[in-house]
C-alpha cells in the first residue's frame, strides 16, 4: 500500500500545499514550546511561586507530552493522520486563551493542552509524510519541519520579554497561542487526504510494537534523543534566569543569548538535512554533533566571559539540532518499516524524550532551591548528553540498517 500511496501522491502538486501547512504547524508549535521560560521571573513575582513550581509550566507539559506520545503513535498509525493532526493543532491553539487564566493553575492546564497536542502531532506526521511524499522529499521536509520548529522557539524566546514589556506577559502568551489557533483553522480548511489513502490503517499489535522498539539501531537513537533534549530542556528553561541572577545579564539579554540556541539550530538542522544527501554515513551525524553537544553544554554553564558563552551557545545549538534529520529519517530506512510502525517509533521518541524533558527542569530548579546554585543540575544533564557521541560510536557498521524489522505478526 505504501508504494501505491507514493505513486499517487507524487502525481499531484497539492503536496506542496500540505508541505507548507506542515511547516506552519511546526512553526506554531515551536513558538509555544519554551515561550514561558524568559517570563519565569515575572510569573514567580505575580503568583509568589517557587522556582520548582513555576518550572511545571515546562516540565509537566513534557510529562503529559510523554504520556501521550506512544499512544499517540498507535493512534496516528491507525487513524487518518490528517484528522489527528487537526485535533492536535487545535489543542495547541487553546493557548490563545492564556490572557483569561485567573491563576497559575489555570495557566498550567492551558499549557498541558499544548503537551497533549504536541504528543499527538509529531507521531501523526510520519504516516502523513509517507502518504504524500517520496523518500528524498521526506528527508528534506523532515529537516525543514524541525528547522521551523527551532525558528519558532528562537523567535518566542528572544521576543517574549520585550513583548511582555509592551503588552504584559499574559497577552504575550495569548499572541503566540493565537498564531497556533489560526494555523489549525487553515489546516482544517485546506488539508486533504492523500490520493489513494485509506481513512484508517490496520491496527498494530503489541508484538509488532515490541519487535520495532527493541531494534538495536532504534534503541541507540532514541536514547541519544532523550539525552540531548533533556539537557536542551534544562538549559532553555533555566539559562535565562541563571544568566540574569549569576552572570548579571538583563532578562532581555539573557533571553536573546538563550534564543540563539534554536536560531543556530535552524541553520544546523537545514545543513544537517542537506548534508545527508551528500554524506551517506549516519554515524557521522551522531558523532560530530555529539562532540559539540558535550563541549557546548559544559561551556554555557562553566565559562564566564561573554565571548566564551557565545561560542559555547553556538556549539551547543549546532550539536543539539544537526543530528535530528538523521534521527527522524533513519527509522524510515530500516527494512520492513511501515507507516504504522513509523508512527509508533516517532511516538516513542516523544514519550521517552518527554520523560527526560519533564524531569530535567525540575531537577535543575529543585537543586537551585536546595543548594543555592544552578550548576549541579546543569552538569548532571551536560554529562548525560555525551551519549549522543557514544551512540554514534556504538552504531553497527552499515549504520545499523542491515538488520530488517521482523515481519508483522
Amino acid at each position: 500500500m505504501g508504494a501505491a500511496l507514493l505513486n499517487n501522491a507524487t502525481q499531484t502538486r497539492y503536496r506542496y500545499v500540505i508541505a507548507g501547512l506542515l511547516l506552519l504547524c511546526y512553526f506554531s508549535g515551536g513558538l509555544n514550546f519554551a515561550v514561558v521560560s524568559p517570563l519565569f521571573p515575572l510569573i514567580i513575582a505575580e503568583y509568589g511561586t517557587t522556582r520548582a513550581i513555576v518550572s511545571l509550566l515546562v516540565s509537566l507539559v513534557s510529562l503529559i507530552n510523554a504520556s501521550v506520545g506512544l499512544p499517540g503513535g498507535i493512534i496516528g498509525g491507525r487513524w487518518e493522520p490528517r484528522r489527528v493532526l487537526l485535533f492536535s493543532w487545535l489543542l495547541i491553539g487553546f493557548l490563545a486563551f492564556s490572557p483569561l487564566a485567573p491563576n497559575f493553575w489555570v495557566l498550567l492546564v492551558l499549557r498541558l493542552t499544548y503537551g497533549v497536542g504536541f504528543g499527538l502531532q509529531f507521531p501523526a506526521t510520519g504516516p502523513l509524510l509517507m502518504a504524500w511524499f517520496p523518500p528524498t522529499e521526506i528527508r528534506v521536509l523532515s529537516g525543514l519541519n524541525i528547522a521551523v520548529f527551532g525558528l519558532g522557539v528562537a523567535l518566542s524566546v528572544t521576543t517574549a520579554a520585550p513583548l511582555a514589556d509592551l503588552v504584559g506577559w499574559r497577552s504575550a502568551l495569548g499572541i503566540f497561542g493565537g498564531f497556533a489557533f489560526i494555523g489549525a483553522i487553515a489546516w482544517g480548511v485546506l488539508a486533504r487526504r492523500a490520493p489513494g489513502e485509506a481513512p484508517r490503517y490496520s491496527a498494530i499489535s503489541a508484538r509488532d510494537i515490541w519487535d520495532t522498539l527493541r531494534h538495536k539501531t532504534l534503541v541507540l537513537v532514541i536514547v541519544a534523543d532523550v539525552a540531548v533534549f533533556s539537557q536542551y530542556q534544562a538549559i532553555t528553561s533555566w539559562l535565562p534566569t541563571f544568566y540574569n541572577e549569576v552572570r548579571g545579564m538583563s532578562l532581555n539579554q539573557a533571553g536573546f543569548v538563550t534564543g540563539l540556541l534554536p536560531l543556530v539550530g535552524v541553520v544546523a538542522v537545514m545543513a544537517g538535512g542537506m548534508l545527508t544527501l551528500k554524506i551517506r554515513s549516519r554515524r557521522f551525524f551522531l558523532i560530530v554533533p555529539g562532540l559539540l553537544v558535550g563541549l557546548g553544554g559544559l561551556g554555557v554553564v562553566l565559562l564566564e566571559s561573554h565571548a566564551a558563552i557565545y561560542v559555547s551557545i553556538i556549539m551547543l545549538g549546532i550539536g543539539s539540532w544537526a543530528f535530528t534529520p538523521t534521527l527522524v529519517t533513519l527509522p524510515m530506512e530500516l527494512p520492513g518499516m511501515t507507516p504504522h510502525r513509523l508512527a509508533v517509533v516517532w511516538g516513542a521518541l516523544v514519550t521517552f524524550s518527554g520523560i527526560g524533558m519533564a524531569i530535567s527542569p525540575v531537577v535543575v530548579g529543585g537543586l537551585r532551591d536546595l543548594t543555592g546554585s544552578f550548576v549541579p543540575g546543569f552538569l548532571i544533564f551536560a554529562v548525560l548528553a555525551w551519549w549522543l557521541l557514544l551512540s554514534g560510536l556504538l552504531l553497527p557498521k552499515g549504520d545499523g540498517l542491515e538488520e530488517s524489522l521482523p515481519s508483522p505478526k
